[in-house]
């Protein structure tokens, strides 16, 4: 049984890179690295700028999320059917009680428990739902160790483009952004 138990596998080594950031001085010199960026087939980019820039998360390779829209969607269905399913329940089969001769599950009187729980079950997976495709909590981010990058809540606006992306290759990927009019590119430490 030689060599069982005595090896330490702790899995995949994490790359101690996060990423390579391109730093620009316009909204229209990121916008338009973006563009290049997104045509030369990087995937995994990410763009920073003091203020939304129109035609921005369009242009990103994954910019446009909808997975939000669908879960509240069905959170607030959830929400309707488990309203008026627990009503339902209690009115017609666990505890019915005529009440003026009315029949049992006149649906009517069911609606306005319903809408409630529709509206907070869609609020409470919107919510949630929100936090989790957010990555949230995450009290750091290795984008914040980039050099300059307080910045970018000012007067400077940046591109980062990510080790996991398949085409990143750190010199190739560091000639890219250089050649993009970038005032400074830097690698960004995970740590």
């Amino acid at each position: 049984m030689a060599g069982h138990g005595h090896g330490h596998d702790h899995g995949p080594v994490e790359n101690p890179i996060f990423g390579m950031v391109a730093e620009f001085d316009s909204p229209d010199d990121l916008l338009a690295a973006v563009k290049r960026a997104t045509a030369a087939g990087y995937s995994k980019t990410d763009a920073y700028a003091p203020f939304p820039i129109h035609g921005l998360a369009e242009a990103l390779p994954n910019g446009t999320d909808d997975r939000l829209p669908w879960l509240a969607f069905f959170g607030g269905l959830t929400g309707c059917m488990l309203g008026f399913g627990l009503q339902y329940f209690i009115n017609v089969i666990d505890y019915p009680m005529n009440v003026g001769g009315k029949p049992l599950n006149t649906w009517p009187q069911f609606l306005p428990v319903t809408f409630e729980c529709t509206v907070l079950c869609t609020g409470l997976t919107t919510f949630i739902s929100q936090w989790a495709l957010n990555g949230l909590p995450r009290y750091h981010h290795p984008i914040f160790n980039a050099p300059n990058f307080d910045r970018a809540t000012q007067d400077r606006f940046f591109l980062c483009i990510e080790t996991k992306d398949p085409k990143y290759e750190p010199n190739e990927t560091a000639a890219f952004l250089n050649g993009l009019g970038a005032l400074n590119v830097a690698e960004v430490a995970r740590q």
